[in-house]
């Protein structure tokens, strides 16, 4: 099942909000705040009703399990962060299953741009526009809530704009 344009619809306005904020606030303080994750995860509770069939919201339901399991494991391993690991389970069931490939096509293009997009402003003179921000300060560590906030984004605005 792919992602419709009437789930996307219902979805984005509450969802796109929380995306971005993830992205801010991760650009801001290389964290992404758990009451964002746990937002998340009430509007699939609450809208997913509406927006899916009770068949797909349960399968979908069950994405947030698989995806936090695997995220625990790459965290474990020191590959992803706490808070990665965590937005990604709640972006989960946002995701039809039929849109996996979709999905990893956006998330690679999207982690891209934001990792060049970052690194540019880095030295650039919007840094003197949010001086403050950890995420200038770190390495190579690079605040993936903004790749992924916009990778969900991203998928929300393509299915109310192409959706099955």
């Amino acid at each position: 099942m792919e992602i419709t344009v009437w789930s996307a619809a219902w979805f984005a306005p509450f969802v796109l909000p929380i995306c971005f904020y993830v992205a801010w606030s991760d650009m801001r303080s290389m964290r992404i705040p758990n009451h964002s994750v746990l937002a998340l995860i009430a509007v699939f509770v609450v809208v997913g009703l509406i927006a899916l069939p009770i068949v797909d919201y349960g399968w979908r339901f069950s994405h947030l399990f698989v995806v936090l399991l695997i995220g625990m494991l790459l965290n474990a391993g020191g590959l992803i962060g706490a808070g990665d690991a965590k937005f990604a389970a709640a972006a989960a069931p946002f995701i039809a299953f039929g849109d996996t490939k979709l999905l990893v096509v956006i998330f690679s293009a999207t982690l891209l741009a934001a990792w060049i997009t970052h690194r540019l402003a880095k030295y650039s003179p919007v840094r003197r526009l949010v001086p403050d921000w950890e995420s200038w300060e770190q390495g190579w560590d690079f605040p993936m809530g903004l790749a992924l906030g916009g990778a969900l984004a991203i998928y929300m605005i393509l299915g109310i704009l192409y959706g099955a």
